[in-house]
């Protein structure tokens, strides 16, 4: 982002609650509560957007809650519990603090590609056909001519109905 384009700036230690518009790009670096919409949403890491957002692209090192809608989603930042990202493209930074690294996700919902349309989804949820289950084959049992140990001596190593197996020949 250039720095001398027009942009919606939220400055450090300035904190706004409520709905934000902005045909602008939007830049975070304090704290915004409510409904954002904009072309892109850039979270510093001093930042902090919690609530619903709808927006192009979204660029965040800073802190993010809430329900995120939009094309592009890069994160370096923090994501906190209970928050739904929805994105064509998601692209996850990591870089530790310290010598370890540690991606923990908790109680949220992530959702990548295009949404399914309204009318596939009630077509897929209304089909008639039931859903076919398929069971992987059973292996065979191995053919062993020793009879498993607690089979009691005189006892027959095969079950009455089954065959026994055939033994080769040597040549």
């Amino acid at each position: 982002m250039m720095d001398n384009a027009k942009k919606t700036l939220v400055e450090e230690g300035t904190q706004f609650k409520g709905s934000l518009s902005s045909s602008c790009p939007i830049v975070v670096k304090g704290k915004v509560e409510g409904d954002l919409t904009a072309p892109s949403l850039h979270v510093s890491d001093s930042g902090a957007v919690h609530g619903k957002v709808k927006v192009g692209e979204i660029h965040s090192q800073g802190e993010l809650s809430g329900e995120f809608d939009a094309d592009v989603v890069q994160l370096s930042g923090t994501v906190k519990d209970k928050t739904v990202v929805r994105a064509k493209s998601l692209e996850v930074k990591l870089a530790p603090a310290t010598g370890k690294m540690q991606v923990v996700f908790g109680d949220c919902t992530l959702d990548v590609g295009d949404m399914p349309s309204r009318e596939a989804a009630i077509s897929s949820s209304r089909d008639d056909k039931p859903a076919a289950i398929a069971h992987p084959p059973s292996p065979p049992a191995p053919a062993s001519s020793v009879p498993p140990p607690n089979v009691a001596k005189g006892a027959p190593s095969t079950p009455p109905h089954a065959k026994e197996p055939a033994l080769a020949e040597p040549r």
